[in-house]
């Protein structure tokens, strides 16, 4: 890994973004009022449970990095962070998740109904907002990545309880379900600051493989992480039959024994023998596997803006590729 993509911190990452940041938050808080004492109750306990908020940094660093001056980047940063909150929402009613970020889900708090319909208002408050834009294409782009997470909801949904997915299914549903949003992300700051083709499609590739770097560690750390750090269950992966790519590696290499038992835990959603399986994971070298795909989408994501002019805030993008690697949550 080049010197550029060192590990660094997150804190030291958002640093040339910080007013921004502190913005978008304001935004955040704002639009997401209603008169609806519920609605206001789920959605402050969902974004006072913080996160990384990679997303919106991903708007303002590539808004910045190509010389944005104004506000419209504050209210997409908000946008991209509302359409991420909604599916979340979702997300762990249809996982049956319990904990997220370290808290218990909305779901397990208030219920499922709740959570979706919840869920629908953060949806459309996000599309209230970028028509607020004034911006066709900017319009396309979130329309354009909503419908494209869906689908890959969708086939993740297909892919459960299934051991037979391949690797390159599997990858299909990362690119639809996660990357796509940080494509969005990188591209519309690029779009709005008035950047070229050729720099909104960098930052497009940018945000597609950072967010594959993102989910594939969030696969490793479901097998090597622990609760207190990751935020969510250790093993969820398992108990909810999903073949991630360290699974799915285990599956192609593993011996006979080993592969009949990952057959049954997916098909049936087994976690009690979760110590087996992670003993047969951590001996075949599928976390190594998957931690060099990570790296490797990491490399892609720098390799994508060489030509950006350099900046702090490309030297946040690059930090960003080893943070995504390097990290324990």
């Amino acid at each position: 890994m080049s010197a550029a993509l060192q590990p660094t911190s997150q804190t030291s990452i958002i640093q040339p973004i910080s007013a921004d940041m502190d913005a978008v938050n304001t935004v955040i808080r704002r639009q997401l009022y209603s008169e609806v004492p519920l609605v206001n109750q789920i959605a402050e306990y969902i974004i006072s449970a913080g996160g990384k908020r990679i997303r919106p940094v991903l708007v303002l660093l590539a808004a910045n990095a190509y010389g944005y001056k104004g506000t419209h980047h504050h209210e997409l940063a908000a946008v991209v962070e509302f359409i991420h909150t909604a599916t979340l929402l979702h997300d762990d009613v249809v996982d049956e998740s319990s904990l997220r970020r370290g808290r218990k889900t909305a779901n397990a708090l208030f219920g499922n109904a709740a959570s979706v319909l919840v869920g629908d208002f953060v949806y459309s408050r996000a599309f209230q907002m970028m028509v607020a834009v004034k911006n066709m294409r900017v319009m396309q782009i979130l329309a354009d990545a909503t419908n494209v997470i869906a689908e890959g909801e969708v086939l993740q949904l297909l892919n459960m309880h299934d051991p037979d997915v391949t690797e390159e299914r599997y990858l299909q549903v990362i690119r639809s379900k996660t990357a796509k949003l940080f494509e969005a992300a990188a591209q519309l700051g690029a779009l709005i600051a008035g950047a070229s083709e050729e720099g909104i499609e960098a930052a497009a590739e940018y945000g597609r493989s950072i967010g594959t770097a993102f989910q594939l560690v969030d696969d490793v750390l479901d097998y090597s992480g622990n609760a207190a750090d990751i935020g969510k269950n250790v093993g969820d992966d398992l108990r909810e039959g999903k073949p991630t790519l360290p699974l799915i590696y285990l599956m192609q290499n593993g011996t006979p024994e080993q592969r009949d038992l990952v057959r049954a835990c997916i098909e049936n959603g087994d976690e009690q023998h979760f110590d087996e399986i992670l003993g047969a994971i951590t001996g075949s070298g599928a976390l190594e596997y998957t931690m060099r795909a990570a790296e490797k989408a990491a490399e892609r994501a720098a390799n994508a803006i060489s030509s950006m002019p350099g900046s702090a805030f490309k030297d946040s993008l690059l930090q960003l590729c080893a943070f995504a690697v390097h990290r324990n949550h």
